[in-house]
């Protein structure tokens, strides 16, 4: 009996060690905070685009050459030669394109003549036109006021005002070297410009090299 009573008394005082020692140890152990929202970032406004190089600037832009009447072009078609050969555009803007017939051009870039005669000959003729487009003349250009020798001239590809100024033999003694005046084709009054080496000069343009004054 004395033993029995003596084990439980040591199996309680036991468990109540136990019981301590873990209450003192979940004491020492940090309480960690829960994680809070992040405050909302303020919105961050876009980058405002960036305009190309040279945009709005038609002195870089490059130069689109567009029909006019009186231009020669030169049209392949592929696998069909009875279908090619040289045409000019007539005073109403068209050419006569076998099968076809008239095909209206004016203003239109190489490109755009292609796809028209492709769209146009794939409308009951060929099955898939491949259709070639080469400009074999340009519009004249003139030059006029203080130069060698004013005139008409033909064009060439890249054409700039300092070239067209070579071509009529140079500036006279009394010309404004520092601007240019130009008119474009269908325009109804010329412009004044920065006569500098990259301006250039459209087929048609009429370009006028001021006098200066002292």
């Amino acid at each position: 009996m004395k033993k029995a009573v003596f084990g439980a008394f040591v199996l309680g005082v036991s468990a109540a060690l136990v019981l301590s020692w873990q209450s003192a140890a979940m004491a020492q152990v940090p309480t960690v905070p829960l994680p809070t929202a992040a405050p909302p970032q303020p919105a961050v406004a876009a980058a405002p685009a960036v305009p190309e190089a040279g945009a709005g600037s038609s002195n870089n832009a490059i130069y689109t050459y567009r029909l006019s009447a009186g231009d020669k072009l030169s049209i392949a078609v592929f696998g069909e030669p009875d279908l090619g050969g040289a045409f000019t555009v007539t005073g109403e803007g068209k050419i006569a394109a076998p099968l076809i017939g008239d095909v209206y051009v004016m203003g239109m870039s190489a490109s755009e003549v292609q796809a028209t005669l492709e769209t146009k000959y794939r409308q009951g003729y060929l099955k898939d036109p491949k259709v070639q487009v080469q400009f074999t003349s340009y519009r004249p250009f003139y030059i006029l006021g203080e130069v060698k020798t004013p005139g008409e001239y033909a064009y060439d590809s890249g054409m700039t005002v300092v070239k067209a100024v070579a071509l009529a033999q140079g500036f006279t003694y009394r010309a404004d070297q520092k601007k240019v005046y130009i008119k474009h084709v269908n325009a109804t009054k010329e412009i004044q410009v920065p006569l500098t080496s990259t301006q250039t000069v459209e087929p048609g343009d009429t370009v006028r090299i001021g006098e200066r004054y002292f």
